[in-house]
């Protein structure tokens, strides 16, 4: 069985992320990948959920995503690891932004979808969020959970 390329849209997407905190400003960054990780990539072998970003001397990176190595690569000199760190591409005067952010109390920086733009670039959104409280939890389950209901409600009626 072939594994499909993924030429252009969705790789992986961390569904927890919106459920945990609430997002206030999201970005667009490039990743400094491997050509064996691209290739992995396009095949659809990555996972964001237990990913995290973290500042680190003035630079922003991903820690955590697991990203598999290549089947078919070159077993070279340098084996990479699943889930080695990656530095995240910015442009000065979003990186500095963030960087402000995150320094104040309660703001983090967290992924939510991992893709291909239309030029077949991988790119990360990231988005500057803050987490949310136990209440704010309870929330958002009874407003999804009502979403859900009147879904099966409308389509009872429209039958």
């Amino acid at each position: 069985m072939k594994d499909t390329l993924i030429t252009v849209g969705n790789v992986a997407t961390n569904r927890k992320a919106r459920f945990h905190y609430v997002i206030l400003d999201t970005y667009e960054a490039g990743l400094i990948l491997t050509g064996g990780e691209v290739k992995s990539l396009r095949m659809g072998h990555a996972s964001i959920g237990e990913s995290y970003v973290s500042p680190d001397h003035g630079e922003l990176v991903l820690l955590n995503a697991r990203i598999e190595e290549y089947s078919s690569a070159h077993k070279g000199f340098i084996e990479e690891k699943a889930t080695r760190p990656r530095k995240l591409l910015l442009h000065q005067k979003e990186l500095s932004k963030l960087l402000r952010e995150v320094a104040q109390k309660g703001k983090t920086i967290v992924p939510l979808d991992l893709y291909f733009n239309t030029r077949g670039i991988a790119k990360l959104k990231i988005a500057l969020a803050q987490g949310k409280t136990f209440a704010d939890k309870r929330e958002t389950i009874k407003k999804r959970d009502w979403q859900r209901d009147k879904q099966r409600i409308m389509a009872h009626y429209n039958k």
